[in-house]
């Protein structure tokens, strides 16, 4: 997961370079949800960890 919003998030940083607004916006704001989605579920990861023992 975290590897797919760094890849979205390059995608955003190549497309602001180059000009394409609407592109470089979109992208940064899947990069941003997929982020949080991963820090959720590595949260959740952590605490199962800590509970399960």
């Amino acid at each position: 997961m975290l590897r797919w919003t760094i890849t979205f998030l390059i995608i955003a940083l190549i497309a602001a370079v180059f000009g394409f607004g609407g592109i470089a916006a979109g992208a940064a704001s899947i990069a941003k949800i997929l982020f949080f989605i991963f820090i959720v579920l590595f949260v959740l990861s952590l605490l199962k960890g800590l509970f399960s023992k």
